[in-house]
């Protein structure tokens, strides 16, 4: 039976290290670990009723849990994109999912400056694992190209939606799993990408590292391995009886690479979310054995709204929260998302911040945190007072998102109000519906009627915060 947990040898190796004496002066480490496709509402700490994530839960009641913080995108790699660069996605090099060839996606230029760049002009030991889905193998987008000392996982985000691939990458490397074509054998890459991401941490303990943990779960394609997290939701075990809410919903499963998914959608996706709690579990595990936890803060988000892809079904367990939309919606549901920063002495325990923030902010942050320098055009604010109790934050003026895909689509914060506009892509002068978030979340009444001034403003921040990119044109732009 396969489990989560880390195998004895590389526990023994954690523990053999745990002894390790760190310079005081040493800078803060950083993990930011970010969820595919996990819906504001799919954590317990964000209301969540029937998955159980009790590692992430404590993340928040150890740290400050964020109530209104923003995606780059709508989707994947537009989103991880902004995150990247520090830019959204009126700026962004990558403004949508791009395929290019049979793996991989359309890359980041090589002279980017990343996120992953500054960490390593700022003195760190730079790792990613995971997915990256912004350039394909040996590209100059490439994630080693880019700023990062080691990568493992997938490149190429079409890849990562299967959990038992044929392959990963290390660095420019492929890596062939066994029994992957067929056989009996079957590498759950996930947990290989798991062990991976801890040694990196154990090889990299007496010097401050960046570590980005981009994981693949709870992404389609809806898969578990058969175990005990799998068994919970499907009622073979919490006191025998079935996990409130869960149910045995047939649904036609397929094969790939040898593995057969199961036929409980709502168990696989509800374990599926427990597993990468698990994993969480495990990082922070490994933090306090090593004892880094004191001087380490780990940052912990999703890259877009919930998925209904591969039987997935959000509003099941109500996965986009309070909010309304879903994956490729501008609406709250597809770019809100949680955000959660644990730092033990430092991020005041069991606080919760209402602070605007987006995927942008996250590179001036970490300059702050890191000691760093941003050697590029960069949207972000800086959250750090918030983070750590300081005077001084500065807001937002606005906040901009645009979507390439289904007419096109963009929408636009100021303050409380939201403003979205859809088929802008064919037709920029289409109307715009206008939400004062203060009192309608759900984003149910257009009041754009009534306050023509605010669309107005509106307007001239979408005019200001697009710039034409040759790569991703709008219709209208051609």
């Amino acid at each position: 039976m396969k489990k989560v947990f880390l195998s004895v040898a590389l526990l023994g190796v954690l523990i053999s290290s745990s002894c390790t004496t760190k310079s005081k002066k040493q800078k803060m480490n950083v993990i930011y670990i970010l969820a595919d496709d996990l819906g504001y509402g799919d954590l317990g700490c964000y209301g969540q009723k029937i998955i159980k994530t009790p590692n992430i839960d404590r993340l928040a009641e150890e740290g400050m849990l964020f109530t209104q913080h923003y995606s780059g995108c709508t989707v994947s790699a537009p989103s991880r994109s902004c995150l990247m660069t520090g830019q959204h996605t009126g700026h962004t090099y990558i403004r949508g999912n791009q395929s290019h060839g049979t793996e991989g996606e359309e890359p980041l230029p090589g002279n980017t400056y990343t996120l992953a760049r500054m960490m390593k002009d700022a003195g760190y030991a730079t790792g990613a694992f995971g997915k990256w889905g912004l350039g394909y193998p040996c590209s100059e987008g490439d994630p080693t190209n880019l700023g990062f000392d080691e990568f493992f996982g997938y490149n190429c985000q079409r890849q990562a939606h299967h959990y038992y691939p044929y392959h990963l990458w290390h660095n420019q490397e492929k890596v062939m799993l066994p029994g992957n074509e067929g056989s009996k054998t079957e590498t759950y890459a996930q947990d290989l990408i798991q062990e991976k991401a801890l040694q990196f941490i154990v090889d990299n303990q007496s010097k401050p590292f960046f570590l980005y943990l981009p994981y693949i779960l709870p992404h389609a394609e809806l898969v578990s391995p058969e175990d005990s997290i799998l068994a919970m939701y499907k009622g073979k075990i919490e006191e025998g009886k079935p996990y409130e809410g869960v149910d045995d919903i047939k649904n036609p499963y397929y094969k790939y690479g040898g593995y057969c998914s199961s036929e409980n959608p709502h168990a696989d996706f509800a374990s599926m979310v427990t597993r990468f709690d698990a994993y969480v579990g495990e990082i922070m595990q490994t933090l306090k054995r090593l004892g880094l936890d004191k001087n380490t803060i780990v940052f912990f988000a999703s890259d877009n709204g919930p998925h209904q892809e591969g039987g997935a079904d959000p509003d099941f367990f109500n996965s986009y929260g309070p909010f309304r939309g879903i994956k490729r919606d501008m609406y709250e549901g597809g770019i809100r998302v949680p955000l959660i920063a644990w730092a033990p002495g430092k991020v005041e325990a069991g606080t919760c911040s209402d602070h605007i923030s987006a995927f942008w902010d996250v590179m001036p942050t970490l300059a702050d945190i890191a000691g760093g320098e941003i050697k590029g055009e960069c949207d972000g604010i800086s959250f750090a007072p918030t983070l750590f109790g300081g005077k001084g934050q500065k807001q937002h003026e606005y906040l901009y998102w645009e979507f390439h895909e289904r007419g096109g689509r963009v929408a636009v914060r100021m303050g409380n109000w939201k403003g979205v506009k859809l088929n802008f892509g064919k037709n920029p002068q289409a109307p715009m519906q206008l939400f004062n978030l203060e009192n309608d979340v759900h984003e149910d009444c257009d009041v754009s009627e009534q306050h023509p001034d605010i669309v107005e403003q509106m307007e001239i921040f979408i005019k200001q915060a697009h710039v034409k990119s040759d790569l991703f044109p709008y219709p209208f732009e051609k």
